[in-house]
């Protein structure tokens, strides 16, 4: 109880000037992740114990994930600075994730038309997020940025947060018949997808519609500031392990049941959930840029402790909560960090380059991880990430 009551409160306090705009963004994206998770949090299971898939179809099939959304994240940014409609963009991009979940049932064992759908998945994601967080960007006061933003990831949280429950208890119910999880999880997201537009609210800021390339959005680069911001960006990104890998080295390396696998999601969610609006609130006070790093130095740790042999429940909990506080800490800070440094005009565009230059890192960062796992194992890969991960942060405070 005190889980699901108290962020809540704290919650009812600091949104009390957060734009109901970003309040009703924050509700799609709590339906969405609720849709997303259902089937992303027993997939890594599947995949791995299933199908027998390896470190490195894992890491390939994990950087297709990933880096679906790379590329779309230009295009969905310029889109909305072009039209000077990111809502009705955004709309396109939770529409598509939403009837990808149809062709699960469809796809069956076959690996390529389970990638096929998880890249389609996350176009959409890759579509929707720029358009998303220029709304969010233009909707809240510029000194309220960070709340604003930690508010929307901690509903989006909650949203990730019931998405494995609802899986769980489906599975558990209808004798794991695996397609009504794929049904449940498309209601879910369009019930996110009518919210979004019947109660988001195009921001009263949104420019014109305007002839514009996407080279404008690029040539934001020529910014000395932004440049440095990106490119950190992408180094650290390259330095990030993937979800999938460090759930699978969760449960393997502390000697939990692989039958808790879809449920190790949950304590990643739940300190999310609880920390999102504070670190928010922290980064507008004490420095955006600085708690973003601090963020990375506490996937450090999640290394040390998946590298360090050290099993049980304990081990797992403080990895997976130090995981939670990583994403609390740079999820939605970079955003906020990016949003003062771009015109009103290309905010869409600005925010989307500076996206999918962390999306293809990260997606690099997945598969040579799977390589480097399948040829010396978990520990040593990690070790060797945890290696650039310090390098990686240390470049950055001082390039910032």
């Amino acid at each position: 109880m005190y889980v699901t009551t108290e962020p809540l409160r704290g919650a009812a306090r600091s949104t009390a000037k957060v734009p109901s705009t970003v309040l009703a963004l924050g509700m799609v994206s709590l339906f969405t992740d609720i849709s997303a998770e259902m089937v992303t949090a027993f997939l890594p299971m599947y995949l791995v114990y299933g199908l027998g898939v390896g470190y490195l179809q894992l890491g390939l099939i994990d950087g297709l994930y990933t880096g679906a959304t790379a590329l779309l994240r230009l295009v969905g940014g310029h889109a909305a600075d072009r039209t000077g409609k990111p809502k009705t963009v955004a709309a396109f991009g939770y529409g598509l994730s939403a009837v990808t979940k149809l062709g699960f049932p469809v796809a069956g064992g076959s690996l390529g038309a389970i990638g096929g759908l998880l890249a389609l998945d996350r176009a959409g994601k890759g579509i929707r997020t720029g358009p998303r967080d220029a709304i969010i960007a233009m909707s809240a006061p510029p000194d309220l940025l960070g709340r604003a933003f930690g508010v929307h990831r901690m509903l989006d949280t909650i949203g990730a947060l019931l998405g494995p429950v609802v899986a769980f208890v489906l599975i558990a119910v209808t004798a794991q018949a695996y397609d009504a999880v794929f049904v449940v999880s498309f209601c879910f997201a369009m019930v996110g997808l009518v919210i979004l537009l019947v109660w988001v609210q195009q921001p009263v800021g949104t420019p014109a519609k305007k002839k514009i390339s996407v080279r404008e959005g690029l040539r934001l680069l020529v910014r000395p500031e932004y440049r440095k911001l990106c490119l950190c960006a992408m180094f650290l990104g390259l330095a990030t392990v993937s979800d999938a890998f460090i759930l699978i080295a969760a449960q393997q390396r502390t000697g939990v049941s692989q039958d808790l696998l879809p449920l190790l999601p949950l304590a990643i969610a739940v300190t999310f959930l609880c920390a999102a609006v504070p670190v928010g609130r922290l980064a507008d006070r004490v420095g955006r840029w600085r708690v973003f790093l601090v963020g990375h130095g506490l996937l450090l740790a999640v290394y040390g402790l998946l590298m360090s042999g050290l099993g049980g429940w304990p081990v797992l909990l403080l990895a997976l909560g130090l995981h939670g506080l990583f994403y609390a800490a740079t999820d939605g800070v970079l955003m906020a960090c990016a949003g003062p440094m771009l015109p009103e005009e290309v905010k869409a565009s600005g925010l989307a380059v500076l996206q999918t230059g962390q999306a293809l890192a990260r997606t690099v960062a997945a598969v040579l991880f799977g390589v480097g796992a399948s040829l010396v194992g978990l520990g040593p890969a990690f070790a060797g990430y945890a290696v650039v991960l310090v390098i990686a942060v240390v470049v950055s405070w001082r390039l910032r």
